[in-house]
This record gives C-alpha cells, sequence and structure tokens, in this order.
C-alpha cells in the first residue's frame, strides 16, 4: 500500500495540468493513464485536425494566388503526405507531454487502468494507492448515434480519423458542428466531396444563429453538400458498378427520404463521459448523462474525489479542462481559498475559415435576462476594414452586445483570426468594462484588431451622432461662427 497527497486518473489537459502544478506545489503525486499522456487534443483532437486544416488553408491561399501577380500549374494533392504532415506535427508537440518530463516533476507516472477498492484507494497494475484527495480526468470517447445499421458499416470517428492515409472521394459527416465544419471545409478543400448530414436547424447551434447561418452560406459556397434539419436513419454497405464498396446513408428531411453514397463517413455526433471501468460507485462517486457528477468547486459526492474536464463537463474544451484543474489544485490543496467555477466568459473558438469565435453572453440570452429593450447589439462587417481587405479576408461580422450603459456583456466573432480577436472582448467582460475601454484605446493601424475598435465606434456613433448632442453642436456652432 503507498500513500499519495493526490492520485490523479487520466493524462490529457486536465490531468496533467493537475498533477504538474500540485507537484510544483511540493505534493506527492500519482498519475495515472491507460494509454499515452497528451489525451485527446494531442492525438486526436486539437492539435492533428489543427493541422489539417491548416492544410487545406494553404492549398486555398494557394488557388486564390493565381491570377493575382503568381502563375503556377495546378497544385496536386498527396493526401498521405498531408498526414504525415499532421502526425509530424504531433510528435513535434509531443514532448511537452512527454511521461519522463513529469517525472522529472516528481510524479510517479503510471501506465495502468485505474480501479477505486474504497473511498481512498484505487488498485491500478497490482499496486494499492491510497490518497487525501483524487481527480478524474479521464475524458470522452466519441458518441455513436442509434442509428439503424451503423455498426456494420465502416464509420470514422475523431479518435480514428487522423489514420486515414487515401483521401475519400466522398467524405459523408453526420453532425454539422465544430468537428463537422472545420474537417468537412478541409477535407472539401483538399478535393474531397464533402457531404454534411445536420439534425438541427442550423449548423454550429452552440454558436450566434446569425453568423452560424453566414458561416453557413460561405461553406456553401465553397461545394460542401449541407443538410440541417435532417435526420440519418439508416447505413449500409453497398456495391457499386466499379465492385468498390460504398457507405449508404438513408436520410429524412421533412416529409422527403434520400440517400446518399459516399467511401467515408465521419461520426461528428459529439462525446460521451468516460466513467466506466473505475469502479466509481465502490467509490461513492454519482454520475449522470453528462458525467461526473460535481458542484461548483470541482468536488465529487465523494469530499476526497474532484473531476475535471470532459468526464465533468459542461464544457468539453481544452482549455476548460485547464481552467477547471486549476480549479482542482486550489481546492485540493488549498481549501481555504474555496474557488468556484465561473464559466460566464468563457470564449471559444471553431477553426474554419473564416473562424467563429464566442465570449460572454450571447445575444439570445442577454434578450431573456435583460429585456429587448435593456441591452443593445452593434454589428461591424469585416469589409470594411482595410486590414481584413489587404489579407483578401472581408468574410464576417462582429456582432457586439452591450447593455444601456455601454457596458460589454457579449461578443461574437466571424471572420479571420477571429479566435485571436475575441480575447481582446473577453478581457473586457471579465473586468467590466464599457465599450468606451476598446473605443479609446489606440490600435495600431493596419491591423486585424482594428475591427475591435471599429465596432465599439458604433456605440458612440449611435449614443453621439444620432441623439441631442449632434442639435447642441450645432446650436453652438451658429452662435460662435463669424459674421460677415
Amino acid at each position: 500500500m503507498e500513500s499519495f497527497d493526490l492520485v490523479v486518473i487520466g493524462g490529457g489537459a486536465g490531468g496533467l495540468v493537475t498533477a504538474s502544478g500540485a507537484a510544483q506545489l511540493g505534493a506527492k503525486v500519482a498519475l495515472i493513464e491507460r494509454e499515452r499522456l497528451g489525451g485527446e487534443c494531442l492525438w486526436t483532437g486539437c492539435v492533428p485536425s489543427k493541422a489539417l486544416i491548416e492544410a487545406g488553408k494553404t492549398l486555398r491561399r494557394l488557388n486564390r494566388a493565381q491570377g493575382k501577380g503568381f502563375t503556377f500549374g495546378k497544385v496536386k494533392v498527396d493526401f498521405s503526405g498531408v498526414m504525415d504532415q499532421v502526425h509530424e506535427t504531433i510528435m513535434s508537440i509531443q514532448p511537452h507531454d512527454d511521461p519522463d518530463r513529469f517525472r522529472k516533476m516528481g510524479i510517479d507516472v503510471i501506465e495502468g487502468t485505474a480501479k477505486f477498492s474504497g473511498h481512498d484507494r484505487l488498485e491500478v497494475n497490482g499496486r494499492t494507492l491510497v490518497a487525501g484527495r483524487f481527480c478524474i480526468a479521464t475524458g470522452g470517447d466519441a458518441l455513436v448515434p442509434p442509428i439503424e445499421g451503423i455498426r456494420g458499416v465502416p464509420f470514422l470517428t475523431h479518435e480514428n480519423f487522423f489514420d486515414l492515409r487515401k483521401q475519400p472521394e466522398h467524405l459523408i459527416i453526420i453532425g454539422a458542428g465544430p468537428i463537422g465544419c472545420e474537417l468537412g471545409q478541409a477535407m472539401n478543400s483538399l478535393g474531397s466531396k464533402v457531404t454534411l448530414i445536420e439534425t438541427l436547424d442550423c449548423v454550429m447551434h452552440n454558436d450566434d444563429k446569425e453568423l452560424a447561418c453566414m458561416l453557413h452560406s460561405f461553406l456553401d459556397e465553397e461545394g460542401l453538400d449541407i443538410h440541417v434539419s435532417t435526420r440519418a436513419l439508416k447505413a449500409e454497405k453497398i456495391m457499386t458498378e466499379k465492385v468498390d464498396e460504398k457507405i449508404r446513408l438513408t436520410c429524412k428531411k421533412g416529409d422527403e427520404t434520400f440517400t446518399v453514397d459516399g467511401d467515408a463517413l465521419l461520426l461528428a455526433t459529439g462525446k460521451r463521459p468516460r466513467t466506466s471501468g473505475m469502479e466509481l460507485e465502490v467509490a461513492g462517486v454519482l454520475t449522470g448523462k453528462s458525467g461526473i457528477q460535481v458542484d461548483a468547486t470541482l468536488k465529487t459526492s465523494n469530499p476526497r474525489i474532484y473531476a475535471c474536464g470532459d468526464v465533468a463537463g459542461p464544457y468539453l474544451f481544452t482549455h476548460s479542462a485547464e481552467y477547471q484543474a486549476g480549479i482542482v489544485i486550489s481546492n485540493a490543496l488549498i481549501p481555504l481559498l474555496n474557488r468556484k467555477v465561473d464559466y460566464s466568459v468563457l470564449p471559444w473558438c471553431t477553426y474554419t475559415e473564416p473562424e467563429l469565435a464566442h465570449a460572454g453572453m450571447s445575444e439570445a440570452k442577454a434578450r431573456k435576462t435583460f429585456g429587448d429593450d435593456k441591452i443593445s447589439v452593434f454589428r461591424y462587417e469585416l469589409k470594411e476594414n482595410d486590414r481584413h481587405i489587404i489579407e483578401g479576408a472581408s468574410k464576417g461580422r462582429i456582432k457586439l452586445i452591450t447593455r444601456g450603459n455601454g457596458k460589454i456583456i457579449g461578443c461574437d466573432i466571424l471572420g479571420a483570426h477571429a479566435g485571436e480577436l475575441i480575447h481582446e472582448y473577453a478581457l473586457a467582460i471579465k473586468k467590466g468594462l464599457s465599450v468606451g475601454a476598446i473605443s479609446g484605446l489606440i490600435h495600431a493601424y493596419p491591423t486585424l484588431a482594428q475591427a475591435n475598435k471599429r465596432v465599439s465606434d458604433r456605440y458612440f456613433g449611435e449614443k453621439f451622432f444620432k441623439g441631442k448632442i449632434p442639435k447642441m453642436v450645432q446650436w453652438w456652432l451658429e452662435r460662435t461662427r463669424p459674421k460677415h
């Protein structure tokens, strides 16, 4: 029996931050991972998807350059080579999550599957670990929707998509959320025909609907075949005249039933928390539909055990897992702090081109919370910003949501580098700033960030140029105008 101050189960983003932070505070830490450190983000999520997206962007830039001072032949895509580059990117980042790096911090890194044998202990590789505190950060698995025949076809998920070496001629994707839209656009750019099937009435349904619909139109223009308000009913293997095995998906939209035939099927329908196999009931840890149940301090029903990341939710982002890990470290090791999670300003971004980013309250939530007459919404078209024009990236819009006094409560951006631009507004919301703080800040010219200033200027445009002030200025000018 071995004793630790903290035992962390799961070596993804949440688990690694928790373990390393606790070790740096002097705690005796064990970190258990059944597969490989780095988790989904490194191996099957953020890193490989963004590398593939970058390949698609590169090809789009080359195609746009034709006829704009550059002349070259048709660019050929070596899909296997693209995927090799994706994996080279993974391996260039992997040292950040190498087990030896964490062992050098004094962490006992254990490869194996953990099972609780009591409220204060667990078993792994024949070892019994007893700890004053535990953190469960086991992540989630790809969700397989209940479609007739789905288990009988060779479907892909984000967990094995990046093992592809042969490019699909026609990729069918079920789910038009971040994974579906990002990978769909990337594969379309690289030359695959892509069909997106979405049950709900809009792509990117967790984002601002106005901007999500704009993104939908941009993807349409690029040639993606998108079907919203459409349900996948059945999946089956068929043989074509060329004796190739294909996948046929039968779908229903309203009263219409139709089929789509492709040579690859990607399920991008979300994730389910990974809670099985740990004997959580033995430890007295309660779970629900969304995963392990935690309170605002991220403590489970067992006061010794905390949980963070995808296994606990509610947001399935690497950066939210890292944020939660900081809360766990504080509360587990410095309980007097009693920190509670606050997701009110949590930013996120989907890395399509253009990107779609969000921070704070959505327009819909703001209207529901405060009332239509208590908020203002300001829009700025990126085609009006000089740097966006210069870079040939003028598609998109910024939406800024404020209270009547100008206090910023939310922002949504559809545009180039929206994921970078959103942080200026995330900080403003976090600090309770008004639009004057952004509008009054000098932004370098020409930059993409000037768009943030321009949308803030819209507040003053309405307040100062459409109200009583212009009349007051005119009254004053008439009385001070030189007489001839």
